[in-house]
């Protein structure tokens, strides 16, 4: 299992243009198999941090999402919306492993 961790740098004047992309890309991560953890919006402190969490069973399995998202027209009106509102200046990806109890 790999939790894929976005930090986003957004337009502080356009987070609800944020929140807008954030609810189309929740249901199309879990159309190509991974599970959505949710967007975290500026609440208290840095105005223009959002995050995302999303977890796939592998690296592998997130290749192909990426790989297959370039190709899926839902996924592409996502990115045409989130590059004509201009809501996110920049981002950054981790990836995490999960440590389980016994």
């Amino acid at each position: 299992m790999i939790t894929c961790y976005v930090r986003y740098v957004i337009d502080p004047k356009k987070t609800k243009e944020f929140e807008d992309y954030a609810r189309m890309w929740i249901p199309l991560v879990e159309k190509f198999g991974g599970k959505h953890n949710g967007y975290f919006l500026p609440s208290e402190g840095a105005n223009n941090v959002a995050l995302a969490l999303f977890t796939f069973e592998s690296l592998t399995a997130y290749e192909t999402y990426r790989i297959d998202s370039l190709k899926d027209p839902e996924c592409q009106e996502a990115f045409k919306f989130a590059e004509q509102t201009d809501c996110i200046l920049s981002y950054e990806r981790s990836f995490f492993r999960p440590v389980f109890g016994e």
